[in-house]
């Protein structure tokens, strides 16, 4: 709480005290004086004479946007129905960024509505190239295992059902082709952790994942890979067994407020969703999506 009170702070102290002068500076200025973070306009909620800035930026994506920001973790798309995300941004100068967020993504008809996600990192940006380093972390809220939606389809994350938390080291690049397109590269290392008595015999899995985006104007497709083993030898699996997988995903942002992705997930994977000896495997079945989403 008074981290997020400190822009209301600062503004009073650069005015006075003076909310309406404040007000009218925000609604007087100039559009490329807004910051922007990513495709949507942020709330500039302060700025100083020497240019450093807070700005605000709450957004509520579809499934196919999730995928695209969210590389470290793979939503099962028959039931993770919409994530909510909020991120407060400092400027500390014109090519630095520090930023701090927390995400929810909720599922459809079940008694464990979301796993929270925080995260905090920078990026650094000198024009047309970008790079950013950032923590982030997930859990569900109560340790709850989460629900089958449809049958023989496990809810979860990464086809885990029993889903605990995460935390991962971020890293993200962008090298801007023009004023309208772009290409992105994404990289994490982290953590999954299990429930107590799982099926699947192991408290940990180690998780890596690589991603890689292309967007022009309105259209833009993604490619995300991920490697999952378990964390510790000898608990059902040896320290050689692996689960990958690849998803591939594009989307259309349409003119009327819409936005159309199409794409797999699984496209390629290596394991399968048999039972083992010590439990069932992580679910990896190809599972095609065409999904359309409306703003109102």
């Amino acid at each position: 709480m008074p981290f997020l009170l400190m822009p209301l702070a600062a503004a009073g102290q650069s005015l006075a005290g003076d909310t309406h002068e404040l007000a009218n500076r925000l609604l007087a200025q100039k559009p490329d004086q807004v910051v922007q973070i990513g495709p949507d306009a942020a709330v500039p909620l302060w700025r100083s004479t020497d240019g450093r800035w807070l700005a605000l930026k709450a957004d509520s994506g579809t499934f196919g946007s999730a995928q695209r920001n969210d590389g470290p973790l793979q939503f099962t798309v028959v039931d993770a129905s919409r994530a909510v995300s909020t991120d407060l941004t400092y400027g500390l100068s014109s090519n630095l960024q520090a930023h701090v967020g927390v995400s929810e993504h909720t599922w459809i008809n079940n008694r464990v509505p979301r796993v929270i996600g925080s995260e905090i990192g920078a990026t650094y940006s000198s024009g047309r190239y970008s790079v950013g380093l950032s923590l982030g972390a997930n859990s569900t809220p109560n340790n709850s295992a989460l629900p089958r939606l449809l049958p023989g389809a496990p809810a979860g994350v990464n086809g885990l059902n029993s889903f605990d938390s995460s935390a991962q080291l971020n890293a993200r690049g962008r090298v801007a082709l023009d004023s309208k397109s772009g290409i992105d590269l994404g990289a994490s290392v982290g953590r999954v952790r299990l429930l107590p008595g799982n099926l699947l015999g192991v408290n940990a899995l180690d998780q890596k994942a690589l991603s890689f985006g292309v967007d022009r104007g309105p259209l833009s497709g993604g490619v995300v890979g991920r490697v999952m083993q378990p964390a510790l030898p000898g608990t059902g699996y040896n320290s050689d067994r692996r689960w990958s997988s690849i998803d591939l995903g594009v989307t259309l942002r349409l003119p009327w407020q819409g936005e159309l992705s199409i794409g797999a997930q699984n496209v390629w994977s290596s394991g399968n969703a048999v039972n083992t000896p010590v439990g069932p495997e992580p679910d990896q079945s190809r599972t095609p999506y065409v999904q359309y989403h409306q703003d109102l």
